[in-house]
Formats: structure tokens, C-alpha cells, sequence
């Protein structure tokens, strides 16, 4: 299979590249992540000059129809860059929108100012009490309507990235013992956004419900089936992103040994540390392969196969994470973990993507749990 991206999409990456390169660099990324936002407004609207908001969304709604492909070359460029801003967030939320969306209407518009950089999005998966379970959901919502067509949420939603930053939520919620999807503005009455910053630099929030009005969302696609679609799109731009940040960390080890010196040598010389390098990179080039392997899955008509393809992807992609990020902080010395390097927060991004949306062995049990899975014994 070719994996080759390309002249057009190369040419984004090389685009977004030099934007990152020149206008994002480690400092500024600090910068931005010590300010009071945690985001940066300017940046932004670059990323939406860029075309980057327009890329997922329906060429319908003025975007560009970016499939997963597409996706993948905008995430690996971020990851490698460490960005903070709330993309990740809302690519995820326009998917939501298109898969359970009805594509007219309230839907539509919001796509559009989506694609347009005026809005941005968070999709609320997780309850305090679910941990990776997609379908433990307590919030609820009333049967009744209001005037507006609305219907009344009542719950908790825990560790929404960039939730206290979107300006509309996609909540998923009981509806007579079913799951649905609401849309919820983030100015609607009754709901409180606590907002925080993670280890990792990035921001979260918990959102919480009493009584407040949300749009259900009408398209044919739209309770727990669609809710698992829409996570395998996040977990898979997540992987995306964490074959960025293993590229930057390998550059980042292997130039930082041929710096250090020791024994009057820079020790990039010593062949054992050569040794583990190489295996640094390999790991990250398999975890490159089946993340590629993945984004082509995606689409497949076979929900079996997208969950196979996404959960082979992240599992493997969060062993390279463990192994890369441990190796680098080994080769770094007592500088692998302060604050003044990249490495450091290359680590810190790298170990929460592997437990966003599920951790290795949260993806090992729903790959095995899969149809046509067959354990071989030792």
C-alpha cells in the first residue's frame, strides 16, 4: 500500500511547517501556555488563514472535505510543534457534526462558522465515573421540549480538552435509557465550564449540567454507534499527533548527544547509545506505519474493521510513546525533565495521548473483543 501523501498535501505540510517554524517555536509555545488563556487567539486566526478549520469540514459548508489522510498530515505537523490550541478539539467536533449531524439547517450553520474560525468545538465523551467506557453515561435528558425545540441536560462531564474554550459542546446523554448526542453553547443557562490546565501544557474542563438546554442532533447516524465513530476519529487524529511529537523527540535526543560530552567524546560516539536510538526510531517508524494503516481504515464501510485498524493503531502507537519518551529522558540526563527543554514536554504530551481515550490495555481488550480475533497460546 502507498502511503505516499501527495503534491498537494505535501505542500500543506510544508506550509504549516513554516509557519510553526518560524512564528511557533518552543518559547512562544511557552509563552502561550503560561498565559492566563492558554491559547492564543493570534495563532489561531493563522491556523484559520491557513485553511486548517476549513480542512474537515463538507465542501457543502465551505470547507475542504479533508478526509483522514488530509488530517493526518495537519496533526503530525502540530504534534511535532507541541501546539496548544484548541484544534484537536474542534476537528473532533466538526466529525461529530458531520456523522450525526442532519447537514441543513442549525447543523450546517455551525459548520460553516466552524470552517470559518468563528466557533470552536469540544466534544464531551467522559463522565468521573466512566473512565474509558464510552457508553457509562449518567447525564440525562428531558423528554420534554421547550419552545425552542430544546431539551433539558442534567449531569457531569470530566476532563473535556479545551472544553472551558469551545463555544459550543457536543454532550452525549441519556434520552428515555438511550444515548444521544445534544449540542450545548457554552453561554446556555445553567451550565458551569471549570477550566484547567493538564500536565501536558494543554487545557481541560468540567462541565457541569442543571437543566441546560441542548439541541439534539437529527441526523440518522446519531446515539451510542455514532458516539464510538466519533472517538475513533479523535483516537486516530491523537495518533496522528503523537507521530509529531516522536519525530521531534528523536531529532531532539540525537542532537542533544552529539552535544553532550563525556569521557572528552560527545556521546553520540558510544555505540550502545547508537544502538538505543536506532531503536527509538524504529519504534516511531512502526508507529508511523499503523497509524497510516488506520487513516486508511477509517472510511471502511466495516465498523469492525475501523475499530480493529484504530485500536492496532493506538496501542502501538502508545508503547512507542512509553518506550521513546523514557529512552529520551534517559539519554537527555537530569535535563530530560526540567522545564527547559523540549524533550521534557515532548514526554508530558506523548504520556497523555496514550491515555486519552484509552490506554493500551483499554485498546488490547477491545481489539481481542473483536470478531475473528484468536488467541494463540505461548
Amino acid at each position: 500500500m502507498d502511503f505516499t501523501f501527495n503534491d498537494e498535501q505535501q505542500q500543506f505540510a510544508d506550509a504549516l511547517r513554516r509557519y510553526l517554524d518560524k512564528s511557533y517555536g518552543f518559547e512562544a509555545r511557552q509563552a502561550i501556555v503560561r498565559s492566563e488563556a492558554g491559547v492564543s487567539d493570534a495563532h489561531w486566526a493563522a491556523l484559520t488563514e491557513l485553511g486548517l478549520t476549513a480542512l474537515p469540514v463538507p465542501e457543502a459548508q465551505g470547507g475542504f472535505s479533508g478526509g483522514p489522510i488530509d488530517m493526518l498530515v495537519v496533526m503530525q505537523e502540530l504534534g511535532r510543534a507541541l501546539v496548544v490550541e484548541p484544534y484537536w478539539a474542534t476537528a473532533v467536533g466538526i466529525e461529530a457534526l458531520r456523522l450525526a449531524g442532519s447537514g441543513d439547517g442549525e447543523d450546517a450553520t455551525l459548520l460553516e462558522r466552524a470552517a470559518q474560525g468563528e466557533v470552536k468545538l469540544a466534544v464531551a465523551f467522559h463522565e468521573p465515573q466512566a473512565r474509558y467506557d464510552l457508553f457509562e453515561v449518567e447525564t440525562v435528558a428531558n423528554e420534554q421540549r421547550d419552545q425552542n425545540g430544546h431539551q433539558a441536560l442534567t449531569g457531569t462531564k470530566s476532563v473535556v480538552l479545551h472544553g472551558a474554550q469551545a463555544d459550543y459542546w457536543i454532550v452525549p446523554a441519556r434520552l428515555n435509557g438511550e444515548i444521544a448526542l445534544f449540542v450545548v453553547a457554552r453561554d446556555a443557562a445553567g451550565v458551569n465550564a471549570t477550566d484547567y490546565r493538564t500536565i501536558d501544557g494543554q487545557r481541560a474542563a468540567t462541565l457541569e449540567f442543571n437543566g441546560t438546554p441542548g439541541r439534539r442532533l437529527g441526523g440518522k447516524h446519531s446515539g451510542a454507534a455514532a458516539l464510538e465513530h466519533i472517538a475513533d476519529y479523535g483516537t486516530l487524529l491523537l495518533c496522528a499527533e503523537a507521530i509529531g511529537a516522536l519525530d521531534a523527540l528523536n531529532l531532539a535526543t540525537v542532537d542533544y548527544t552529539k552535544t553532550r560530552q563525556q569521557f572528552g567524546q560527545p556521546i553520540a560516539r558510544f555505540q550502545a547509545l547508537q544502538h538505543r536510538m536506532v531503536e527509538m526510531l524504529i519504534h516511531a517508524e512502526q508507529a508511523r506505519s499503523i497509524t497510516y494503516l488506520a487513516a486508511m481504515r477509517y472510511t471502511s464501510e466495516d465498523a469492525d474493521e475501523r475499530r480493529r485498524a484504530v485500536s492496532a493503531a493506538k496501542v502501538r502507537v502508545g508503547q512507542a510513546a512509553r518506550f521513546v519518551g523514557q529512552q529520551a529522558v534517559q539519554l537527555h540526563g537530569g535535563m530530560g525533565v526540567t522545564n527547559e527543554v523540549a524533550a521534557a514536554h515532548l514526554f508530558k504530551r506523548l504520556a497523555i495521548i496514550e491515555t486519552t481515550l484509552g490506554d493500551v490495555d483499554h485498546h488490547l481488550a477491545r481489539f481481542a473483543a473483536l470478531p475473528g480475533f484468536v488467541a494463540v497460546e505461548a
